[in-house]
């Protein structure tokens, strides 16, 4: 009978343990201050590192050594595409369509040939695109203390994504948050902590390292398959985590999202993500990436790193590009 009892206690013991673990695990964060965020711009700064005229940022840690070791990460040469269909149609998600006209088709008098013609705002939560430096700015200033005055009618005099032009060939680490969750996909709201990374590194038994792009998967659009199209919350970092890339060094984040959780959870800041990252880091940031293919891909090998390559179009003065960037193993 004691040693009943004595089991019973520890048994309740380690259920009031757990009950206690699982109310903390979900109880909200502190909001951070404006003031919290303002520190880390000056913690996490690369400005000056590469040089006071530099307009590369964290591109500058993807060497030649860099790409030749990542070209040695293709073993079966399968290739997979991580840019989203583009889209035709408003959506809450969408207010800017992809445009797509024919000029000439079967149908044109005359004609020897058919032509089409695109049009793509690509900044927003539709298009998959990447953020050019200049994108965003802080008090005036972009990365490295360029004046946002440099940014005119005519185009970004400074930061523009033209010096992307040479392209990118490095490696890339797949950060799966849903699945080291066992979940399909993450809710909107949903915040992603540098111990979510950790763990995630720990799990998959690979680590970021300098020069690497970090893609971080939410399941946005494969909960936007079940579900249909939203606006407002979004699932992604919280600002504690730059602090994370910045330690691995990383020279590019990339997300099936716009890597901030929404609503940010910092005082007057609404994506303090992107601002570090463009701003305090000078890392470019490729975002709407559909990483669901990939993630199947990557399970089947159990193989979380991989090959990226892709490049903006090399339109001077631009501040981002739609592209196609495609992931090989």
């Amino acid at each position: 009978m004691a040693y009943s009892n004595y089991t019973f206690r520890m048994r309740t013991r380690l259920l009031l343990t757990l009950f206690c673990a699982m109310l903390s695990a979900q109880t909200p964060r502190q909001s951070l201050a404006k003031a919290d965020f303002e520190r880390l711009l000056t913690e996490l700064s690369n400005w000056g590192r590469w040089g006071k005229a530099d307009e590369l940022g964290a591109l500058n840690l993807i060497t030649p050594e860099k790409r030749r070791t990542a070209a040695k990460l293709v073993r079966d040469g399968a290739a997979v595409s991580l840019s989203h269909v583009a889209e035709k149609e408003k959506a809450a998600d969408n207010p800017r369509p992809f445009g797509h006209e024919m000029l000439s088709t079967a149908q044109t008098p005359g004609a020897q040939s058919h032509s089409d013609q695109f049009t793509v705002a690509h900044h927003g939560l539709a298009h998959t695109h990447i953020d050019a430096l200049c994108h965003f700015f802080w008090e005036g200033k972009m990365y490295n203390g360029f004046s946002r005055e440099e940014v005119t009618g005519k185009g970004a005099g400074k930061l523009s994504v033209f010096h992307m032009r040479n392209g990118i060939f490095t490696r890339a680490v797949l950060v799966d948050i849903p699945r080291l969750k066992g979940v399909p996909y993450l809710e909107p709201g949903t915040a992603i902590y540098p111990e979510d990374l950790d763990a995630w590194e720990k799990k998959a038994g690979v680590r970021v390292q300098a020069g690497d792009v970090v893609l971080i998967r939410t399941g946005r659009w494969k909960r936007r398959t079940e579900k249909g199209p939203w606006s407002g919350e979004l699932a992604g970092l919280h600002m504690t985590s730059a602090k994370w890339l910045k330690s691995r060094d990383a020279a590019i984040l990339g997300s099936d999202a716009a890597q901030d959780v929404m609503p940010s959870g910092v005082e007057g800041v609404r994506q303090p993500i992107h601002l570090l990252v463009l701003v305090a880091m000078g890392m470019p940031i490729l975002d709407n990436v559909d990483l669901e293919a990939v993630s199947e891909e990557a399970a089947k090998r159990k193989r979380w790193e991989f090959l990226i390559t892709t490049a903006p179009l090399a339109v001077p003065g631009a501040t981002g590009s739609a592209l196609n960037p495609i992931a090989i193993f």
